[in-house]
């Protein structure tokens, strides 16, 4: 591992805030600050994604509650932003270390354009020294088009970059096998090497984690997924102890830390699978499935036998087998209404159908992920 690394480190508004309206967790935050600051001093890059911008809008107006209406978060969220950045920005100056606020929105990452060009502008402000603050731009945007919280934001601006690690600062020290606030024979979970644990423990996670946030651990380990295939090692750990950062790259075994897959997935590969949000669904035979598993075939009109969703050409949609299991997602060459026509149907013969010569995949394999897939690092390939 080379001395100097990439990290992402995001912090979730039960570690910004306290439990009562108004109350603010300064000590934790300056903290942080200090610690991404001696990081910074080490040598590293140093992404922060932060959270807390609705939930310091809902204290500074007095609300009693994170609000509910999509019109009312944005408000109160305009209202935050602000004083959030104010706050680190004072911060961070006493350690005279320039910051800069970055606001992304789901749409940013799922034009191609749009993600090279922020992949451009993460690389200069991080070779300039500067810490870029992240959070997603929730004035603007809509619901279909959010992140849905910080975790999976965090997550894909760790792929983005090309990261080492990411951090998921929370308010528990680890993952443990059972809800530790609630069950004191809860085991805590050290360490997970394979994606297939990953799987298994979000099928038995808990929802959202406080009144205030949006992420609770099945985003957190939804977020793992993401980066542990991009190749980034993940570490969910106490957003009150933020020095765990600097002990966990010195190589001690703090939080719950979940492996990064040995071979991962190329830069463009990355985005197909994490980047872009899938607007449909198609079902294939199981000769078709096969191909794709086992050949890296491109997927053919003729193996699928249906589709869900009203997506259109140059669209994403997950690729799945005849019992239902997500195997693939790729970026498709042909609109619903067009597909539908030619379902099972050979490649010469879709001219004749369509009216027009389209294309002779459905997904060309090389934007077509497979959900095992584990090709070289290739950052060329963005």
């Amino acid at each position: 591992m080379s001395s100097v690394q990439t990290l992402v480190v995001k912090i979730g508004t039960s570690s910004l805030t306290g439990t009562s309206p108004g109350q603010f967790a300064l000590s934790t935050l300056a903290g942080l600050v200090e610690t991404l600051c001696t990081l910074r001093q080490q040598g590293h890059q140093v992404v922060l994604v932060s959270s807390g911008a609705v939930g310091i809008g809902c204290r500074r107006l007095n609300l009693a509650e994170r609000p509910k209406t999509l019109a009312m978060k944005q408000a109160v969220a305009a209202v935050g932003q602000g004083r959030l950045m104010r706050i680190y920005d004072d911060l961070f100056s006493a350690l005279n270390q320039p910051i800069a606020q970055v606001l992304l929105t789901r749409s940013d990452l799922a034009q191609r354009s749009r993600y090279v060009n922020s992949y451009r502008t993460f690389r200069q402000l991080l070779a300039m020294g500067i810490i870029p603050i992240v959070n997603e731009n929730d004035t603007v945007a809509v619901e279909e088009l959010k992140f849905g919280d910080n975790d999976t934001l965090s997550a894909l601006v760790a792929s983005l970059i090309g990261a080492q690690w990411l951090f998921l600062l929370t308010d528990v020290d680890r993952l443990y096998s059972a809800d530790p606030r609630s069950n004191p024979e809860a085991q805590p979970i050290i360490a997970i090497d394979r994606l297939a644990d990953i799987q298994a423990l979000k099928a038995v996670a808990g929802g959202q984690g406080s009144a205030w946030g949006t992420g609770g651990m099945l985003t957190k380990l939804e977020a793992a997924q993401i980066a542990t295939t991009a190749g980034v090692r993940t570490v969910i750990t106490d957003g009150r102890q933020p020095q765990n950062v600097i002990k966990a790259i010195a190589g001690e075994p703090i939080g719950t830390q979940f492996a990064p897959s040995p071979r991962p997935s190329r830069a463009r590969k990355r985005w197909i699978a994490a980047g872009l949000a899938p607007a449909g669904r198609l079902y294939l035979d199981q000769g078709a499935t096969q191909a794709i598993l086992q050949g890296g075939k491109s997927l053919l009109a003729a193996g699928i036998t249906r589709l869900e969703g009203d997506f259109e050409a140059q669209d994403a949609v997950l690729v799945c087998a005849a019992s239902g299991e997500d195997i693939a997602r790729g970026i498709i060459n042909y609109s619903a209404p067009d597909l539908s026509q030619i379902l099972g149907r050979r490649s010469e013969d879709i001219p004749a159908i369509l009216g027009y010569a389209g294309a002779d995949t459905v997904i060309h394999r090389d934007n077509l992920v497979i959900a095992t897939d584990a090709e070289a690092e290739d950052g060329s390939d963005l």
